[in-house]
């Protein structure tokens, strides 16, 4: 991919954010819905919320991935474009070695939160389907409070790449709204406005929720290799 990734840094940020609007073609973003929603039904976990997919499995009680490759639709294009592009560099394994695939409906969302010292700080975000609002959160500011609203708000568009990391990982919590309807958006309310691809389809300030799925990439820091796993397991 011939993109430097400087040219789509969201400049209003505190740190390092990036977004690329055309990350993958319409055609790569038709193959990557079909094999999310024609896998088995064991491979979805159901929330409360919302429901996922992890991938290759989910980490163990002590935060460790057992080593296992990725499933090639989630490899290529994806992580070869990760590469080009340098997202994962200074990774420990140099590219992501979980994904997770997280499906919103609307009215759905999830609670602001951070993913935890298990990974690298970096995410790395592909959206299919339907665009959504994801809001950060300074960490502290009070849950109960009038005041708590979302000190950013990113728009993420389908076939879009979002890339975060440093204080974004470490100092923000994220979440969705639980919404039928995303509101308020504009260039003084929406920090990756000057990157979107469609911000005439956005003038108006709102857009209805649709089916949103979103790939989640991330480098787990502990990784056990296949028969040496029980201490990572709770086996004494």
């Amino acid at each position: 991919m011939n993109v430097d990734l400087e040219t789509v840094r969201i400049k209003s940020l505190a740190d390092d954010a990036f977004y690329l609007a055309d990350f993958i073609t319409e055609e790569e973003e038709e193959v990557l819905l079909q094999k999310i929603t024609t896998a088995p039904r064991h491979r979805w976990t159901c929330l409360s919320h919302r429901r996922l997919q992890t991938w290759p499995s989910a980490l163990t009680k002590s935060n460790a991935l057992i080593s296992s490759p990725l499933q090639a639709w989630l490899v290529s294009p994806v992580i070869s474009r990760f590469e080009s592009l340098g997202v994962f560099a200074d990774a420990p394994h140099k590219a992501p070695n979980h994904v997770l695939v997280n499906e919103y409906r609307p009215g759905q969302g999830i609670m602001p939160h951070e993913d935890g010292a298990a990974y690298f700080p970096l995410v790395a975000t592909v959206s299919l389907g339907a665009p959504i609002v994801l809001d950060l959160y300074q960490k502290g500011q009070g849950r109960d409070s009038e005041d708590h609203r979302p000190q950013q708000r990113i728009l993420q568009e389908r076939r879009s790449l979002l890339v975060t990391t440093k204080k974004i990982y470490t100092d923000y919590l994220h979440g969705i709204a639980e919404t039928t309807r995303d509101e308020g958006l504009g260039p003084d309310s929406i920090c990756n406005w000057d990157l979107l691809r469609e911000q005439d389809r956005y003038r108006c300030g709102w857009f209805e929720r649709e089916t949103r799925i979103s790939l989640t990439y991330r480098d787990v820091l502990r990784v056990a290799k296949v028969g040496n796993t029980m201490k990572f397991l709770g086996g004494r």
